[in-house]
């Protein structure tokens, strides 16, 4: 169906076009009224609604549908493979749009579609990169979050995030809010590593915008069923790590979570009657399989896909970890027989110092891009020493992605 924009007086400045990203989870059931809503608040000016599905069921069939009676254009893309999350289908979303001014709002109505002209009105004024819809400025509420404890993790969650990103985020009172518009042009967009769902915290973090915000009242959910889940929110947390602290970080406090794992082993079996190298060598074993499950999932996930097979990433990673434990625990042994300090303690110094040689090694080995060799081969000598290489390789894993 043909949407005829009327005409404009002379001198009216020209609004821009705008995509509206929709990504959906199972919410066919809203399709119908969102797409009606939407163009009814978008009537007048360029636009498209574009669905990012990741549904098990035919809500890609129901945009379909829809489209075909739509007053603006509607258009649909069904993602096999959940990558990133819901964070990953935006991106998708993001690179997909017809338009460069993006909207993202959730298909689950909560997000009115009635504020759209607000949001737009607002970026049009010139001075804002990004315009979030706020639960916690003048005029906005956040009833539709239901239950007190919801309301309460939200409000945990959105302090603890400002607090560890005091200079991107001050001038944002919800930087968790899923209802925003983004000039993709004033973001990297292929350089965005979303995991979960708190996508504008990502923008926001990675990029220097400048961010407005409207009040939004939070609706209630008609159908379908909160993406919100203890695993969802061990992988914000692991993710505000990463974006704040970068690989280095994660990985030490992987290593720190191991390390305490190590010395619990430790006490629980010398106190057992266990002698405290075998105690050692137990707990060495246990943490270095742990550590290595940990990294898979938190540190090098964006690596993985580029990198050998997982076998071969385990077998590397394992057998670096045994020859440093094996180098590690005599040391140890040293430590209590000569210099008479606890087992525990000496375990403690002792991985302490292993934490940078263990996390070089899988930086730049055990996920190091398949043909790596041969492309170095290729080109022209290096005329870095191996320590520079080495420095330059921390310093880069060390201050990516983070504030500073």
């Amino acid at each position: 169906m043909e949407h005829r924009m009327p005409a404009r007086q002379e001198g009216t400045p020209v609004a821009e076009a705008v995509t509206v990203i929709v990504p959906t989870f199972n919410e066919r059931d809203n399709v119908a009224e969102l797409v009606e809503r939407t163009a009814r608040a978008l009537e007048g000016r360029e636009a498209e609604i574009l669905f990012v599905d990741d549904s098990s069921d035919d809500t890609i069939a129901e945009v379909e549908r829809v489209a075909a009676s739509a007053r603006i254009p509607v258009r649909g893309i069904h993602r096999e493979h959940n990558t990133g999350g819901l964070g990953g289908a935006v991106v998708l979303g993001l690179q997909q749009a017809a338009h460069d001014v993006c909207i993202v709002m959730d298909g689950d109505l909560q997000h009115p579609p009635e504020l759209l002209p607000e949001i737009i009105a607002r970026h049009e004024k010139g001075d804002a990169d990004v315009v979030a819809a706020s639960r916690y400025i003048g005029g906005g509420d956040s009833d539709g979050l239901g239950t007190a404890v919801r309301f309460g993790v939200s409000r945990a969650a959105t302090w603890l995030t400002k607090a560890m990103f005091p200079r991107r985020l001050w001038r944002s009172t919800d930087p968790m809010t899923g209802y925003f518009l983004v000039d993709r042009r004033s973001v990297d967009v292929d350089g965005l590593r979303p995991q979960g769902f708190k996508i504008l915290l990502e923008i926001l973090v990675r990029s220097d915008v400048r961010v407005a915000e409207v009040p939004m009242s939070f609706g209630e959910r008609r159908h379908g069923t909160s993406k919100a889940s203890l695993r969802q929110g061990g992988t914000f947390i692991a993710h505000l790590a990463r974006l704040r602290f970068g690989k280095m970080s994660l990985f030490a406090l992987i290593g720190l979570l191991g390390a305490v794992a190590n010395v619990g082993i430790m006490w629980v079996l010398t106190r057992a009657g266990m002698p405290y190298i075998w105690a050692a060598i137990i707990g060495a074993e246990v943490t270095i399989i742990g550590n290595f499950l940990l990294q898979e999932r938190f540190v090098f996930a964006d690596l993985r896909a580029d990198a050998r097979g997982v076998w071969v990433r385990f077998a590397a990673s394992f057998a670096f970890n045994n020859v440093e434990a094996a180098v590690r625990i005599p040391v140890m042994a040293l430590m209590v027989e000569n210099w008479h300090i606890s087992s525990v303690l000496a375990t403690a110094l002792s991985l302490v110092v292993a934490f940078f040689a263990r996390f070089l090694f899988h930086a730049l080995v055990v996920y190091a891009p398949r043909g790596r060799k041969a492309d170095a081969a290729a080109s022209e000598p290096s005329t870095d020493t191996a320590g520079q290489r080495i420095i330059r390789a921390i310093d880069a894993e060390a201050m990516r992605p983070g504030e500073l």
